[in-house]
């Protein structure tokens, strides 16, 4: 029976046994009407050690320098840009001293030796001001980053200790003006001069220029720049070098720089643009831990095909992308902490009573605003912990195999997404609960909105990214990946039968339909099925898969009718971004229920599967009109889930300050006077 068969679902279906993927939960007292249901209680400190999970002392390291450094909040407001940029260059290299910012180099270069502990410190590092995180990340995750994984042995000796450290600052120069998302066309070129042994880097055009790049307006030393290699009149693709750009603050000779100048937020990051005119570098400046050039001007690489060199170059640099979901997620808990805490205390109306206004946390519009972003913070958070530590476990490994590390950057790319557009959007709705105070500058939302907006487009824009997932879901992350552009994936798509699509993912593992798995019996029984994780994850494996066989099914159809790839790929590019969108919603859920279950019973649990639930029906709520155009939710299910989201409101209500302060933002950061201390 294709996906299309399904029969529409009754109200009247019968009970099914457990599936091995989403084991029922066990009956925690949480009804649709409140029968029997108890209250339960949340350590604050417990649910912190377990969010903070196995480096919970590097992200205490983190809160305590944000908690030492937190007059920079203020800074920003009162200085001048240009000392701005000094103060947080200078916090910058007071926190690498404490060794927060190294964990992820090796040891014997005075790093910690832990990638994971190095993405749990920049996502902590997200509690405090955002133009710290981004200087870091410049510093320590792109400029030191592209040396560690690109470079070999004796770059690391050259450049590791001394950048670790903040006394070499450096920037990481890939993206170009006119090229944007595009990298395998960059303009800026690296030709090698065989009879001098240096490569000679060169801007042909200001389409070429490097834009965006950070710290390269006033602090790098050092630059890698990433060009097209030119050997003996011969193209080999795009290749990063190491090019020294100032030597004692002053900008070298054939280099030129200009600031971007003001921007929408992160002033503290020296955003430059750079211009290269036949700028000499010795031959060992190629990071070449995947291509080498000879002394004589032979080139040669281990991976012979270029698009795939080019790939696995790119996918060594993917820590960038999951540092920047794992920031926004973390800025949204900021915003959260203080909108939830200032709801609790501030009292608004009589609702209840005539002599005494209620807390605006106690108003059901208020709690369907605040809790669902709650809760979808929490699984965002879980669905992060997933893709850090499967970064952790491809770099860490001695010989990842490709599937894996293909499988990482598409994880990588969803969880980036999906994040970031939530913190987006949790900060605006936070402002905007904090009413006329939220708008001024020292409750935090404005620097908080400036700030964050251009995470959804750092590391590559969401949209660009949806489309990479969606490619590996089509394609299975075939060992020909690498080589298909856009419309060689539509070709290879067009090439199988729409089930083969299906069939390769693992997807069709996990669904039989959804109306195998929802519960029967009267109205009580129907309703208390929406809180079972069976139901949750099945409706969001059927919508993945029915999407995916959508886009497989009319990619096909466009080909075979003759149509043009790129014309066929375009026709279907929202199709294909909702898919992938589905897609990273389900590994989300998925991630958080995973991670509950591994909870003993009792009272945490209790409060986690609330989330759970009220993040789960949020989900399919948003999305019921989809469900409901394809015969997998009734009208009765439809308003059932509207009234359990309300009911999950409300239970959750009385939780709501001690599940943001599990969070562990430091008060100093939080600021907010005004909005924390209102108690009237």
């Amino acid at each position: 029976m294709t996906t299309d068969q399904v029969p529409p679902i009754t109200d009247q279906l019968p009970d099914v046994e457990p599936e091995e993927q989403a084991p029922r939960r066990p009956d925690t007292g949480v009804h649709a009407d409140d029968s029997g249901y108890r209250q339960p209680a949340v350590d604050v400190g417990e649910l912190r050690a377990f969010l903070d999970g196995r480096y919970r002392e590097e992200r205490d390291l983190v809160r305590a320098n944000l908690a030492e450094h937190a007059q920079i909040l203020l800074d920003e407001e009162q200085m001048s840009t240009a000392d701005f940029r000094e103060r947080v260059k200078d916090v910058v290299v007071m926190m690498a001293s404490t060794g927060q910012t190294g964990m992820g180099f090796p040891e014997e270069h005075g790093g910690g030796g832990d990638l994971g502990a190095s993405v749990a410190a920049f996502e902590t590092l997200a509690y405090g001001d955002l133009s710290v995180l981004v200087k870091v990340g410049v510093q320590f995750g792109l400029f030191g980053g592209a040396i560690l994984q690109l470079g070999t042995e004796r770059h690391h000796d050259a450049h590791l200790r001394d950048l670790i450290t903040g006394r070499t600052m450096g920037c990481f120069a890939m993206t170009e003006t006119g090229h944007g998302s595009n990298v395998q066309a960059l303009g800026t070129t690296a030709t090698y001069d065989a009879g001098a042994d240096q490569f000679v880097i060169t801007t042909p055009d200001d389409a070429s220029r490097k834009d965006y790049i950070g710290n390269a307006a006033a602090h790098a030393e050092l630059a890698v720049v990433f060009a097209q290699l030119e050997v003996g009149g011969e193209r080999h693709g795009v290749h990063a070098f190491v090019v020294p750009i100032r030597e004692d603050g002053e900008v070298l000779d054939g280099v030129r720089v200009e600031d971007c100048g003001p921007k929408m937020g992160l002033n503290g990051v020296d955003n430059g643009r750079l211009w290269f005119d036949h700028v000499r570098v010795p031959r060992d400046a190629l990071l070449d831990q995947f291509a080498q050039v000879t002394e004589d001007g032979r080139y040669h690489s281990s991976i012979e095909n270029p698009n795939r060199r080019f790939f696995t170059m790119l996918g060594t640099l993917v820590q960038g992308r999951v540092c920047v979901g794992g920031a926004g997620i973390n800025a949204a808990k900021v915003a959260l902490t203080i909108a939830t805490r200032y709801a609790a205390r501030r009292r608004q109306f009589e609702a209840t009573s005539e002599h005494e206004e209620q807390p605006l946390l106690d108003y059901g519009v208020h709690q369907r605003r605040l809790l669902p972003l709650l809760a979808r913070t929490y699984a965002l958070h879980f669905a992060q912990e997933v893709v850090a530590g499967d970064l952790h476990d491809v770099f860490s490994g001695t010989d990842p195999d490709d599937q894996s590390r293909r499988m990482l950057e598409s994880r990588a790319a969803a969880t980036k997404a999906l994040g970031t557009w939530h913190a987006t959007r949790t900060i605006q709705e936070c402002r905007e609960a904090c009413g006329g105070a939220g708008y001024l500058s020292e409750n935090r939302f404005a620097a908080l909105k400036a700030d964050t907006d251009v995470f959804t487009t750092f590391e590559g824009d969401n949209h660009v990214l949806l489309q990479l997932v969606a490619k590996g879901l089509l394609t299975d992350y075939a060992s020909d990946f690498e080589d298909m552009d856009q419309f060689g994936m539509v070709r290879f798509v067009a090439g199988l039968a729409v089930e083969t699509v299906v069939e390769r993912t693992s997807v069709h593992k996990l669904v039989q339909s959804v109306r195998d798995l929802l519960p029967g019996g009267d109205r009580w029984d129907q309703e208390a099925g929406l809180l079972d994780p069976r139901y949750q994850l099945a409706m969001l494996r059927f919508r993945e898969e029915h999407m995916l066989a959508g886009v497989a099914r009319r990619l096909k159809r466009g080909i075979d009718a003759g149509v043009n790839a790129g014309q066929v790929f375009s026709e279907v590019q929202d199709h294909v971004v909702a898919t992938a969108r589905a897609h990273a919603e389900r590994l989300v859920l998925e991630a958080f229920v995973a991670k509950v279950a591994t909870l003993p019973d009792g009272d945490m649990k209790v409060a986690l599967n609330l989330l759970c639930d009220l993040h789960a029906l949020t989900t399919i709520e948003a999305d019921r009109a989809w469900w409901m155009e394809h015969g997998r939710l009734s009208s009765a299910r439809s308003k059932a889930i509207s009234r359990e989201v309300n009911a999950l409101c409300r239970k959750i209500r009385p939780l709501a300050v001690d599940l943001v302060d599990a969070f562990g933002v430091p008060d100093e950061v939080l600021r907010s006077p005004e909005l924390l201390s209102w108690e009237g």
